[in-house]
């Protein structure tokens, strides 16, 4: 298999390896899996060309934004997985879970003063690049950041596109050659890595951070309970980690993919695959999914189409299912990420397109028959049936069906006072409750709401000007949900 290829890694300092550096660190954020992982794939080729310890870190802070029992579990419950993984496999795995504000300060610094070279996570959103950065201004030696985000590198797109349309076509163009390689299954497989041994300075730094503990990555109510972070959003019903994750994949791959085109915008059908709190945490690789999908249909990027059409179906050469799959996966999906990467902040109101943000402005102050306060909307306390259903949804398991999604965004808009209280709360009441949150494409979906990767419609409506509307009447009519609405509409 051949290396993480350049297009994917960039150095963070400039600092050359200590001649005297003793170990590579993988400090692992945004990709919390050991499978299909581009940066650890490099960070273990690191370690086996310098026969040096590969040391794993696996942290979790307590006052990152919207900490809470839901999103702790899920994380806590991956580093359970990895932990279990990692077992006998050649590198050591660091895991801390932070009991108060700072506790983690210092630990990464403190593994680098041992390093050759430490290997980090690339990622465009939430607190990742500022934290890389911080990173930076610290560490002495080395720090080369990977992206494992998508299939299509950061790196490989020239600009932000305004429309999914236009980064499909970009995609259909460059992607082809970008396919022709994918990373290990298992990159700790194949020759053993050299031990860590237990030195002095290793011991200091085992006792300044210990190893988290089997009943806190339980994620155990008890042991949640003694952590600052936000008790008034409850574990959600699904497992974090790994295999979970895959687990989901698989039930979804064996049952759903087939009819994934036509079901998935219908609740009733259960025709989403539910793999995005697993893929926003990087429990699992969009490079796996692709790969059994590939299996499955006896597919190799050959089959691709010669021409990019930037049409949804068709170009990969795959079932109507798996096409229509991989365009939420790999479209809109990245799209949302490079995005990310190519604009300051997707979440201010300055991100949206113009267009939209002058409409929007026009009809900032048209009468709003509705109004309700944050409070009311996380308590599902709205006149709207669907509504209601959707953020009781989403308040209860950590998800919202996707379409749903879309209504509920827009009829914010038509609840709130201006359309930038509107911005405010979807992101506030996303952030907050999802699995999924806090990341490029929670940007992506609330910007789409407000007109971004999409084009001024007519009629010109009140409140929302040229912007795309959507009706919970219509939605209704145009929607299997009858079984969803008896679940979640009480």
């Amino acid at each position: 298999m051949a290396p993480v290829p350049p297009s994917r890694i960039q150095a963070a300092t400039t600092a050359v390896a200590p001649p005297d550096g003793r170990l590579i660190v993988y400090w692992m954020t945004a990709q919390r899996r050991l499978q299909h992982n581009p940066a650890l794939q490099h960070a273990v080729a690191l370690a086996r060309d310098n026969d040096l310890p590969l040391v794993i870190v696996e942290a979790v802070r307590c006052d990152y934004p919207f900490a809470s029992h839901r999103f702790h579990a899920f994380i806590l419950q991956g580093m359970a997985d990895n932990r279990e993984r990692a077992a006998g496999r050649g590198a050591f795995l660091h895991t801390v879970v932070e009991t108060a504000p700072g506790d983690t300060r210092g630990l990464l610094a403190a593994w680098a003063r041992l390093a050759h070279t430490v290997v980090a996570d690339a990622h465009p959103g939430f607190f990742f690049p500022k934290m890389l950065s911080a990173a930076a201004a610290q560490l002495t030696c080395p720090l080369i950041a990977v992206d494992g985000i998508g299939l299509l590198p950061l790196q490989a797109s020239p600009k932000p596109f305004a429309r999914a349309h236009d980064f499909r076509r970009h995609l259909q163009k460059t992607l082809p050659e970008h396919l022709e390689w994918q990373p290990l299954v298992d990159p700790l497989a194949g020759s053993p890595l050299a031990e860590l041994p237990e030195n002095d300075d290793v011991k200091a730094i085992l006792g300044r951070w210990p190893q988290a503990s089997d009943a806190v990555l339980a994620a155990t109510p008890a042991a949640l309970q003694r952590l600052p972070i936000d008790a008034s959003v409850p574990v959600a019903p699904v497992q974090g980690g790994s295999t979970a994750a895959i687990a989901q994949w698989q039930a979804f791959l064996d049952r759903h993919l087939a009819h994934y085109g036509s079901d998935r915008n219908h609740p009733d059908a259960s025709g989403a695959s539910g793999l995005s709190p697993w893929l926003h945490f990087g429990h699992i690789s969009p490079f796996r999914l692709l790969a059994d999908i590939a299996d499955r249909e006896g597919w190799s990027p050959d089959q691709c189409a010669d021409k990019a059409t930037a049409k949804r179906e068709g170009w990969w050469g795959l079932s109507p299912g798996a096409e229509a799959f991989l365009d939420e996966l790999i479209t809109w999906r990245e799209l949302g990420h490079h995005y990310a990467h190519h604009v300051e902040d997707p979440t201010v109101w300055e991100s949206l397109p113009a267009w939209a943000r002058t409409t929007l402005e026009a009809h900032a102050h048209d009468t709003r028959d509705w109004h309700y306060t944050r409070e009311q909307l996380a308590g599902a306390l709205t006149h709207d049936r669907v509504w209601n259903a959707a953020q009781r949804e989403l308040v209860e398991t950590g998800r919202m069906h996707n379409y749903l999604r879309m209504l509920w965004g827009k009829r914010i808009l038509e609840w709130s006072a201006h359309p930038r209280d509107a911005m405010d709360t979807m992101f506030w009441l996303n952030d907050r409750y999802a699995l999924d949150g806090r990341d490029p494409n929670t940007a992506s979906g609330v910007g789409w709401v407000l007109g971004r990767f999409d084009r001024a419609w007519g009629p010109v409506r009140p409140i929302f000007g040229k912007i795309r509307y959507m009706s919970s009447e219509n939605t209704v009519r145009k929607l299997k949900m009858k079984q969803y609405l008896a679940r979640w509409g009480a």
